[in-house]
């Protein structure tokens, strides 16, 4: 068995010594600025602890962040917004996935190329004519709209990402269901779409955190406070003046918080697609 030298594994350690620092230093900054009552204009200075110790921070952003909603309010929406456009896409991404993994039909290579070209458009691309469109629909500045617009943004990986995950599930499955009586539909649910159940994981994550950190197209479109998302809040905190750095921080940790959860509940997904991952290789 060939022997990594010392130096190899000094070196290794080093690198994700100064990547886990990189990552870990800003959480903690975060962390100690949320329960610092000390801070009242711009935090000049790292600390390691906070210096005056307090919950009223967190209290203040529970109850009453900005735009005159609390926080609960501004998660609802931001759960509709990117937990609509997480199931939209799933759903409409499943289903295009499938058709383009295992049937051949006119137009489906230039569709293919479509998604493929959209996930190379920036965003604000595309404000313009999603601004056209969800106004000609009238759904502009509702969070059905968000909805709508995040659908559009997540569906080219969704696609694609599924795509290859149908492609690597032998054909021969489904063709063995087929001898023995199973429709295109029975063979898809209770063969094909649990063995895909990992790359959809990952494919649901991706969506859901791509509508709840977006804020650019909610401003363009949210003109009323009674649909303004966590994104939107925590961005309209910030102004030319400076902000409320410490009730920025305590509200970024709440926002945080249903993401941890989403990916606790998709974990054994999420590693098995890794598993996957490396078996397929």
């Amino acid at each position: 068995m060939h022997k990594v030298p010392f130096w190899h594994q000094a070196l290794y350690q080093l690198v994700f010594l100064f990547i886990a620092l990189f990552v870990l230093v800003p959480m903690w900054s975060l962390t100690q600025m949320a329960f610092d009552g000390a801070i009242k204009g711009w935090p000049i200075d790292f600390r390691i602890v906070p210096k005056e110790f307090t919950l009223a921070v967190f209290q203040q952003a529970w109850e009453k962040p900005a735009q005159s909603q609390s926080f609960l309010g501004l998660l609802q929406n931001s759960f509709i917004a990117s937990g609509g456009a997480m199931g939209l896409s799933v759903i409409l991404g499943t289903s295009m996935a499938y058709a383009f993994a295992r049937f051949r039909f006119p137009g489906r290579k230039l569709g293919l190329f479509a998604l493929l070209f959209g996930t190379l458009l920036p965003p604000v691309a595309l404000m313009t004519p999603l601004f056209l469109l969800l106004s000609a629909l009238g759904v502009r500045t509702t969070l059905f709209g968000l909805i709508i617009v995040y659908t559009a943004l997540a569906m080219p990986f969704c696609v694609w990402n599924m795509r290859a995950a149908f492609q690597a599930i032998p054909k021969e499955l489904e063709d063995a269901a087929f001898l023995d009586g199973a429709s295109v539909w029975t063979s898809f649910l209770q063969i094909t779409l649990p063995l895909a159940l990992p790359s959809i994981a990952v494919a649901a994550l991706v969506a859901f955190l791509a509508g709840y950190s977006e804020f650019a197209m909610a401003w363009l479109f949210i003109d009323n406070s009674e649909n303004v998302t966590l994104a939107m809040a925590i961005s309209g905190m910030i102004g030319f003046s400076g902000a409320s750095w410490n009730l920025l921080a305590a509200l970024s940790l709440l926002m945080a918080i249903p993401v941890v959860l989403v990916f606790l509940v998709l974990q054994r997904y999420l590693m098995n697609r890794l598993l996957f991952s490396e078996l397929g290789e």
